[in-house]
């Protein structure tokens, strides 16, 4: 191994290459590189004689990894831990030394899967763009650090690219936004555009059956381009976008100092016109302005629209109709949430907080708590339950004989037990289903006498009276016996019926 990976870096390749190919760690290849040959032959004695705390276990590993040639030295160690309980606590490098020994010690290199590629034709002018989302520490002039968002869309044949910033990470409103100034940018829109799985764009992946976030739903309905989501860990599929968020953190925003947002947005389409978009790209060795000077053509006409909500925010609904703002919990009218993925829009205005529907109609406002952890609770906002309670108060009580005395039985109970007085009289009103109403009257005579005010008891009580009424003894009558006219003989009572010889021969050979 020493002579071939001084044979690799002899004919030009880099240590993390050497490293890949021979499977080795790179800090291992560096070291070998700074050996000499003598100085190389104590090394190897020394290594000879060092005894091995996981010799034992050498067969098993080397079994294991002709079996699974990738398999890495942390899931080997939890392996060897399972196949022994005895397993003795080592530090994870010593399983990895002990691993990358056995590999070269058998030649088994750790083969890496690797994904086939072919080269694609030019897409069409005007059919697709890509859109990715980056961030970036910059220094500020004044000093400390100031971490940016930026939005970057490319269109695909032409590689004329725009970018946007922003001092907050995007939200669909804010992306939007970002949409609309790179169609004003490019003077149209593309028939297609790809994206991430962003939680920006989508709600829920839903095994294929992607969710879009309301506002981005919208917003594509309304604008007609096509959207197409890559898979999960395949940025390949928008490469080209994958390489321009690259370009912007190595050319545009590396050694550059922040002032304010506004400077770097107008730093960065200055960027884009003298280099970005005016200097000869890599692989179509044109310039990606006269390129679009080509596909604008191709693009759908782009008109301006005023976005409703440019200075909102999104905010997710909770299911208990609350939302979270700058620590603090604030109420919004019951039925507000619809399920997982709810959003409202939020913006201030004079210390009170408005909060939309997606649709633009206003929800509600309060007044912004100064305080941290604490929960605004619009009083309108309160679900009226009591309404609901007497009306069915009422209701049950009306089956009774005596509606004022049921009523009055009804109330002790709301005294006795305010939170579950829903339940307790869903629960005496079941009762009807299966004891009769002289019993549940009776029932309720006996409770008021004697304080019960309690539904399982009152039931108890009820099933007592019906086993009452159901015990007393009812008149038993007589069976009607009827019997032979007076007029028959008493041998023609006595003779049995019988049947001709015929009728048996018959029936027989039917059967054959």
């Amino acid at each position: 191994m020493y002579h071939e990976i001084h044979k690799l870096k002899r004919d030009g390749h880099s240590i993390s290459y050497i490293a890949d190919y021979l499977a080795v760690n790179w800090r291992t290849v560096k070291k070998m590189l700074s050996m000499g040959d003598r100085e190389y032959e104590m090394y190897v004695s020394s290594q000879i004689n060092r005894p091995k705390e996981l010799a034992p276990y050498e067969s098993f590993v080397k079994i294991r990894l002709d079996r699974f040639p990738a398999t890495s030295a942390s899931q080997m160690h939890d392996w060897l831990k399972e196949f022994d309980e005895n397993f003795p606590e080592v530090n994870p490098k010593t399983v990895y030394n002990f691993v990358m020994w056995v590999r070269q010690e058998y030649n088994i290199p750790r083969i890496k899967k690797e994904r086939d590629y072919f080269i694609v034709e030019e897409l069409p002018y005007g059919q697709q763009a890509q859109v990715d989302f980056g961030e970036y520490n910059m220094r500020k002039s004044t000093g400390g650090v100031k971490k940016v968002y930026f939005f970057a869309m490319v269109l695909s044949r032409s590689r004329l690219k725009y970018v946007y910033f922003s001092d907050t990470p995007f939200t669909s409103s804010l992306a939007i936004k970002a949409h609309e100034k790179a169609f004003e940018f490019f003077k149209g829109i593309p028939e297609q555009i790809v994206y991430d799985q962003d939680k920006v764009f989508l709600h829920d992946e839903n095994y294929g059956d992607l969710i879009l976030t309301s506002a981005f739903k919208s917003y594509v309905e309304s604008r007609g381009f096509k959207i197409y989501f890559c898979r999960k860990s395949d940025p390949e599929t928008k490469g080209k976008v994958e390489n321009v968020v690259r370009y912007i953190k190595q050319n545009f925003l590396y050694n550059r100092s922040y002032f304010d947002l506004e400077t770097l947005n107008d730093e960065a389409v200055a960027w884009l016109n003298r280099t970005a978009n005016y200097m000869p790209h890599g692989k179509t060795k044109t310039s990606p302005f006269d390129q679009w000077n080509i596909e604008k053509d191709y693009l759908s006409e782009y008109i301006p629209v005023k976005l409703q909500f440019d200075q909102a925010k999104l905010y997710t609904v909770r299911k208990d109709n609350v939302i979270s703002y700058k620590s603090n919990l604030y109420s919004l009218p019951e039925g507000t949430w619809k399920g997982k993925g709810t959003q409202v829009y939020i913006t201030v205005d004079q210390g009170q907080l408005i909060m939309k529907g997606l649709s633009g109609k206003q929800l509600c406002q309060c007044k912004i708590s100064m305080g941290k952890g604490e929960t605004i609770i619009n009083n309108n906002h309160k679900r009226d339950k009591s309404s609901k309670i007497n009306n069915l108060i009422i209701n049950v009580a009306e089956k009774f004989g005596s509606p004022c005395e049921a009523a009055k039985y009804f109330e002790s109970i709301r005294t006795e037990k305010p939170r579950y007085i829903r339940d307790q009289i869903q629960l005496i009103n079941k009762c009807f289903e299966t004891i009769p109403e002289t019993a549940m009257n009776k029932a309720l005579g006996f409770c008021l006498n004697s304080n019960v005010y309690s539904a399982s008891d009152f039931k108890s009580v009820a099933e007592k009276m019906h086993q009452q009424e159901s015990a007393k003894v009812l008149p038993i009558k007589s069976p009607a016996i009827k019997t032979l006219p007076e007029n028959i003989s008493t041998m023609e009572k006595m003779q049995p019926n019988t049947s001709e010889i015929v009728d048996y021969e018959s029936v027989m050979s039917n059967k054959n």
